[in-house]
């Protein structure tokens, strides 16, 4: 049996759940949802650790503090399916500050009518904000969806200072960047 170390994190955007494995951070999720996740493989065991799951807490601080624009962290999700794992490798390529359409991921998937499933491939992202799905929006400059709600797509898109006529809402200017993600 495989064990997955998790623990709570406060942040602006509100409660953030984390868990880890031997391997890298297996998922990031919001508060208001079942955690640990009951459809979860049945072979791993759930132990609650603030030191395994500290340097992603770290990090995850760091960016909503506004000093660190780009992650460290190796990733270990568990799930996905081809087409999803090839958007979130996309979505982890768009910088800091900046969006993507959901057209325009489709169009470098090779798949130019494929913006719905790149929506649901967003909707299903086990890592939000490390890969940073929030940064996709509609080819019309509107938010689209987000999994933690439109609220919190809102409020990292503005941490970004990514939403043209907005400035943070309650984060500081970004001062330094970091090492890049790797998914």
């Amino acid at each position: 049996m495989e064990t997955l170390y998790y623990s709570q994190m406060k942040s602006p955007i509100g409660q953030l759940w984390i868990a880890v494995s031997k391997n890298g951070l297996v998922m990031i999720e919001f508060e208001g949802r079942e955690f640990p996740p009951v459809k979860f493989d049945k072979n791993v065991s759930w132990v609650i650790s603030e030191e395994k799951t500290a340097k992603v807490k770290k990090q995850l601080q760091q960016y909503f503090d506004g000093h660190r624009t780009e992650f460290d962290l190796p990733l270990d999700p568990r799930i996905g399916t081809d087409f999803q794992r090839k958007c979130w490798d996309l979505v982890a390529k768009i910088p800091y500050g900046e969006t993507r359409s959901y057209q325009e991921l489709a169009k470098e998937l090779k798949s130019p009518n494929a913006s719905r499933a790149v929506g649901g491939a967003n909707g299903a992202n086990p890592i939000p904000i490390v890969v940073p799905c929030h940064r996709v929006i509609n080819s019309d400059g509107h938010l689209g969806g987000y999994g933690g709600g439109l609220d919190k797509k809102e409020q990292l898109l503005s941490l970004e200072r990514a939403l043209p006529g907005t400035g943070p809402l309650f984060f500081k200017a970004p001062k330094s960047k970091s090492a890049k993600v790797g998914v």
